[in-house]
This record gives C-alpha cells, sequence and structure tokens, in this order.
C-alpha cells in the first residue's frame, strides 16, 4: 500500500484537472518546479509514469494515471 501524502495527492489532482504542471501550481499557489517535484517523487513512490507530457506544457494522464487519479479522489474523500 502506497503511503502518499494528502498534500501530493492534491497536486496529483490539481494537474490532472487542470490539465498542465503550470496550471496546477496556479491553482494550488506553488511554484512549478514544487509540482513537478511532487510528481515525481509520486511516480518513484508508485513505479509507474503518471503524465504524458504533451505539447510542451500540456499533461495528460497516462493509463496508470488514470487509475491513481480514482485511488487518489478516494483518499482524499475519506482524509476530508
Amino acid at each position: 500500500m502506497l503511503n502518499v501524502s494528502s498534500r501530493r495527492l492534491e497536486v496529483f489532482i490539481a494537474i490532472a484537472e487542470s490539465g498542465s504542471f503550470a496550471g496546477a501550481a496556479r491553482r494550488l499557489g506553488i511554484a512549478q518546479p514544487s509540482v513537478s517535484a511532487h510528481v515525481q517523487s509520486l511516480e518513484k513512490e508508485t513505479g509507474a509514469r503518471l503524465f504524458e507530457r504533451v505539447c510542451g506544457r500540456e499533461a495528460s494522464l497516462t493509463e496508470a494515471g488514470l487509475g491513481m487519479l480514482k485511488h487518489a479522489r478516494t483518499l482524499i474523500q475519506h482524509t476530508a
């Protein structure tokens, strides 16, 4: 089982919903390199690439990312 911080999950969900790392950074009021660091850590923990970077700044979920999004939303819902 993953031991992922709720903040990391919030960042992941923000990227998925905004469609970009920059959009997630603006939404959360944090620097874009911080968003990237959260994703790198999450990808390392899961052992899977969660986003495909498309057209430079756009990010779309991989198949593993889609599964993680469902899991992340469930976890966030239970901690709220």
